[in-house]
């Protein structure tokens, strides 16, 4: 994500989120369901934390929580973390109201969220009725793909990336989780999206020896 004035970023731009996982409306409502669950409370944890005088914890907490940001394309979270983030290198007082504006961020989100999972139910039938009549053709149309990409090889670029994810991962940098927002196209069509959100949620976590182990099992799947 490119920077810009968070006071006029979006909320919550779907399309962006959708772009990182290559267009998949229902593994994006789902991550958008577990962004509620788990990071609802983040900027509260991390003032928090930068009161109880925890520094490093409160920077590792609004960190996890950029990164999230911007795997579900919330632009105006994603730009104020990014702001706050090296605050957190000088003494506490110049973070207290930036977190105040990150809390207000963040219930502004989880009402977009809302809004849109809210969207998500009342879908016309219409939607489904086509879906269901196209199935046949995008089902040749998957085979035929999944054919061509077998046949193919995995791209080019993905044995070099997933190695140099998996140092990352190894050595516990936190360049991981930019690694896994920036390449996330890539990195989703190579290792298989189940793989992909499993790394990616392990390593927001901050488990970093559970994302390096899904991302050597997903290795070996592919190598078979």
């Amino acid at each position: 994500m490119t920077a810009a004035n968070p006071a006029v970023a979006p909320v919550l731009e779907v399309e962006t989120g959708l772009q990182q996982l290559m267009g998949d409306h229902d593994l994006y409502r789902q991550i958008l369901r577990r962004f509620r669950q788990r990071y609802q409370d983040s900027a509260e944890q991390a003032r928090t934390e930068l009161l109880a005088g925890d520094i490093v914890s409160a920077q590792r907490t609004v960190h996890t929580l950029k990164g999230a940001a911007g795997m579900i394309g919330a632009q105006q979270l994603y730009q104020l973390s990014m702001a706050l983030e090296p605050l957190f290198a000088g003494p506490p007082a110049p973070c207290i109201g930036p977190l105040a504006h990150l809390e207000l961020a963040v219930r502004a989100l989880m009402v977009a969220i809302d809004a849109e999972l809210a969207d998500a139910l009342v879908a016309p039938a219409t939607a489904a009725a086509a879906t269901a009549a196209a199935a046949p053709a995008a089902t040749a149309a998957k085979a035929a793909m999944t054919g061509a990409t077998a046949a193919a090889g995995p791209t080019p670029e993905i044995g070099p990336l997933v190695k140099h994810l998996a140092r990352l991962l190894e050595e516990g940098d936190g360049a991981a989780i930019d690694v896994l927002e920036q390449s996330a196209s890539v990195l989703a069509a190579g290792l298989g999206e189940e793989a992909f959100q499993e790394v990616t949620e392990a390593a927001h976590q901050f488990d970093f020896e559970a994302a390096l182990a899904i991302l050597g099992t997903a290795q070996e799947k592919l190598s078979a």
